[in-house]
């Protein structure tokens, strides 16, 4: 008889970097493009089969089915180009939080403690960075750039600009609003009130600075300049703090 097997994994593996947006593209191919693929791979075969059954003097006609068919293929073709432009799009965000999320591995060597996709009410943070220098919420943003030309993202009074147009203030309301839950989730979890700096990165863009920096609650980065802005600040939490945060954060994680 055989014995009942379980895994030997007690708790869930940490969240890798890019993981939801992983996921989202996982579904969207396997909910959505299949069905337009499968879709015009039917309406071919009916149809081929009413021309043979007329062909063979069957009581069908052929036309009606051949023109839902080449609706149903027109519609399935540019169904499938909107999700692929919706998947390149996601791949490029994925990539992004990979190559951030790789940069802020290199901070485990100066004790900080990195998480990476921690997933809230209907949002996730894409990074979080916990040291003796602060609590840091990392929300990434990958644009496409020109091929050529200079191409920069500024951040001042009247808000972000990149490459010249301005963008959205939603990017820094999201920023702000996961400092919100995730301070208010620490303090929830450890009952420490803490603070944490929400930071936006755009990978491979040049960020214009300006006073908008030092006055603003936001930082706006290049992934490159992450460290030298985090580990110019004061020490303001002990190790033990340090410790207790993250294990807190882990805890989380793992039973979400």
């Amino acid at each position: 008889m055989k014995k009942n097997k379980k895994s030997p994994l007690l708790d869930k593996p940490l969240r890798n970097p890019g993981q939801s947006i992983d996921e989202e593209m996982n579904r969207i191919i396997d909910d959505a493009t299949v069905v337009y693929i499968v879709a015009p791979i039917l309406a071919i075969f009916l149809t081929l089969l009413e021309w043979w059954r007329w062909y063979t003097d069957m009581p069908y006609a052929p036309v009606v089915l051949t023109v839902m068919s080449f609706i149903v293929i027109i519609f399935s073709f540019f169904k499938l180009l909107k999700i692929r432009k919706k998947l390149a799009n996601l791949k490029l965000g994925r990539d992004g939080e990979k190559a951030v999320g790789q940069y802020l591995e290199l901070e485990r060597e100066n004790g900080y403690k990195v998480f990476h996709d921690l997933i809230g009410d209907g949002f996730n943070v894409d990074h979080v960075l916990i040291g003796e220098r602060g609590i840091f919420s990392i929300e990434t943003k990958t644009y496409s750039k020109p091929s050529k030309g200079k191409t920069e993202i500024v951040f001042s009074e009247e808000g972000l600009s990149i490459d010249g147009y301005p963008a959205s203030n939603k990017i820094i309301i999201q920023a702000k609003a996961q400092e919100n839950w995730l301070k208010t989730t620490i303090t929830s979890l450890t009952g420490k009130d803490v603070t944490v700096q929400p930071i936006v990165v755009f990978p491979g863009w040049y960020i214009k600075n300006t006073k908008q920096h030092k006055t603003n609650d936001v930082w706006v980065l290049n992934p490159k300049a992450l460290s030298t802005f985090i580990n110019n600040r004061p020490i303001i939490y002990t190790e033990d703090e340090v410790k207790l945060i993250a294990n807190q954060i882990s805890r989380y994680i793992r039973s979400s």
